[in-house]
């Protein structure tokens, strides 16, 4: 049974509204923003007014529904985190854990693109309910490994499903409100996710310590059954979006798949951002499979860009919406948020593990601060996009908060940090929060209907490679500087060369090696960490820094602001 509130499907315009007199010059879009070109004219843009086709309480529902896949898939992402040492040490193949949460990334980066266009064609009832599925059966195959590679090909799979299942959810809120009102829905979505990244670390480690860790990744997927279930029956039947009508035969359907353009992007994709998880690790920067990767890259995203400028009938991502300022601007600030914030979060466990001698348990618990922040910034930014309809101030606000929280860990983290600096990371969540519903709407309000799953899945595309860029950078720059530092300083205290690859191995292996250590040895540790983690945001190129970190801030001054759609009362 299917629920199917008045007559209404995603590829209709589910939101008609009717237009006050003085936006009448302006085109409109069915779904929740006048569309004036501002980006050109700087035509000041007059607010509409929306006549729902769905009920706020409906929405409720399905939102309710939507929430336990993103609860669980969240939960995954950082029960993986916890858990990664124990698995591989369990196949004798310790050196290969953070390929479980690599390969994850990576599948999603190489698919992520393909769902929005798919959504399109198929329909987002069905597409969200074969994410679903995916991540479902990769939980079971990591459950049931019996050798690393098998448990790799399982978080690979679930990687794969796991990349469309937040864009659609939020592509399908898109579909059912007033854009207005999207964002404040779409806080609920970002509080949830937050909550179960902050539970999964903790759940992870409690379930391998009593049950197995087996159980922690069987126990997903029936979860992830129920919500194909109750995706089924509350969701709103939908149909391919296609001119020459709704009963199309599957063949024309997969004719309409643009699949060697999704080839060549996801490969692209994948040959760009394997360096940087292997660069500096498993091989020198300088080994030819870098250049080699990174060249193969290059020459697979130009070749996309020929198909889809020149051969594909139906695009897997039209390159005409790079020639919306607000599209462009939303990506590179979804990018560099993620990347920022991601780096932010892999260095202060570090900081506090390595300067205040606390348990990773600890060191982790210096983060839920900014969760908090993030949890406030969401709900904060979706209630007054809904009270106002305006998100371009909002976006400024959460470049501001970040470069101060940011700034100020930089400047004053020097390691003797109390409790009241630790605190610094409470802008930073604020401003993500805040960016990560904000930046949404702003995206949304710029493009047509028939886009808006597309530029959704190329949003959360470039946020997945800014959170790889920005992991990668940090984890380097720490690296290289720690290296550099340790060998200075043991060298001038007369240390053997081969004493001083031993610590650097040792150091770069494991934070709790400076217990281990000789005191004299274990304080030139501390300083290396604390200089690779202010090298990491730039300590030696402030200015350089400053600027990198600012982008947000003049991408979002260039955002173009139109003034939403509100609910007929």
């Amino acid at each position: 049974m299917t629920v199917q509130p008045e007559n209404a499907d995603e590829t209709s315009g589910l939101l008609s509204s009717t237009a006050s007199r003085q936006d009448a010059e302006f085109p409109r879009n069915d779904y929740g923003a006048v569309t004036s070109d501002c980006e050109n004219s700087g035509v000041p843009v007059v607010a509409a007014v929306a006549e729902p086709k769905y009920s706020n309480s409906y929405i409720a529902r399905v939102v309710a529904a939507l929430l336990i896949g993103v609860f669980t898939s969240s939960i995954d992402a950082s029960l993986v985190l916890a858990t990664h040492p124990v698995i591989a040490s369990e196949f004798g193949d310790l050196e290969d854990s953070s390929w479980l949460f690599i390969s994850f990334m990576l599948a999603g980066a190489a698919t992520q693109s393909l769902y929005g266009k798919l959504s399109d064609i198929f329909g987002r009832k069905s597409i969200l309910m074969v994410c679903y599925g995916l991540f479902a059966t990769g939980c079971a195959l990591v459950g049931a490994g019996q050798t690393m590679w098998q448990v790799i090909l399982g978080r690979l799979i679930s990687g794969s499903g796991g990349a469309g299942m937040m864009a659609l959810v939020s592509v399908i809120i898109t579909d059912l409100a007033p854009l207005r009102e999207v964002a404040s829905w779409q806080s609920y979505l970002n509080v949830i996710a937050t909550v179960g990244r902050s539970l999964g670390g903790p759940l992870g480690g409690w379930l391998a310590d009593t049950i197995g860790w087996r159980w922690s990744f069987f126990g997903q997927a029936p979860i992830f059954l129920v919500a194909m279930l109750l995706c089924w029956i509350l969701l709103p039947e939908s149909t391919a979006s296609s001119p020459a009508g709704r009963n199309i035969d599957m063949r024309s359907s997969l004719a309409r798949i643009d699949g060697l353009g999704a080839f060549f992007l996801g490969s692209g994709i994948l040959a760009l951002m394997l360096p940087l998880e292997i660069g500096g690790q498993k091989v020198s920067w300088t080994h030819p499979l870098v250049f080699s990767l990174i060249g193969a890259g290059i020459v697979l995203l130009f070749l996309f860009v020929r198909v889809e400028a020149t051969w594909a009938k139906e695009p897997i991502f039209p390159l005409r919406l790079f020639g919306r300022r607000n599209v462009t601007m939303s990506y590179f600030i979804v990018a560099a948020q993620n990347g920022a914030q991601l780096g932010m979060m892999y260095s202060v466990p570090i900081y506090f593990q390595v300067t205040q001698r606390v348990s990773s348990t600890v060191a982790g618990a210096h983060l839920f601060p900014a969760v908090i922040g993030n949890t406030v910034g969401g709900i904060v930014s979706g209630a007054l996009i809904q009270r106002t309809g305006r998100y371009r101030n909002l976006i400024l606000a959460s470049s501001l908060f970040s470069m101060t929280s940011y700034s100020l860990m930089l400047f004053r983290w020097q390691g003797q940090t109390g409790w009241l600096e630790s605190l610094y990371v409470v802008p930073g969540g604020v401003g993500t929060g805040i960016a990560q519903s904000a930046v949404f709407i702003a995206l949304q309000a710029a493009i047509d209907p028939a886009d808006r799953a597309v530029a959704a899945s190329g949003m959360y595309l470039t946020g997945t490679i800014g959170c790889v860029v920005g992991l990668a950078a940090s984890s380097s720059s720490t690296q290289v500087v720690l290296r550099r530092v340790v060998q200075t300083k043991l060298a001038q205290q007369g240390m053997d060369e081969s004493l001083i690859e031993e610590v650097i191995k040792k150091a770069t292996e494991s934070v709790t090696y400076i217990d281990e250590a000789p005191r004299k040895v274990a304080q030139v540790l501390v300083e290396a960490y604390v200089k690779g983690i202010e090298y990491s945001h730039g300590k030696k190129y402030h200015l350089l820094s400053f600027g990198a970190n600012s982008g947000p801030l003049v991408f979002s001054s260039l955002l173009c602001q139109r003034r939403l759609v509100a609910r007929f009362a």
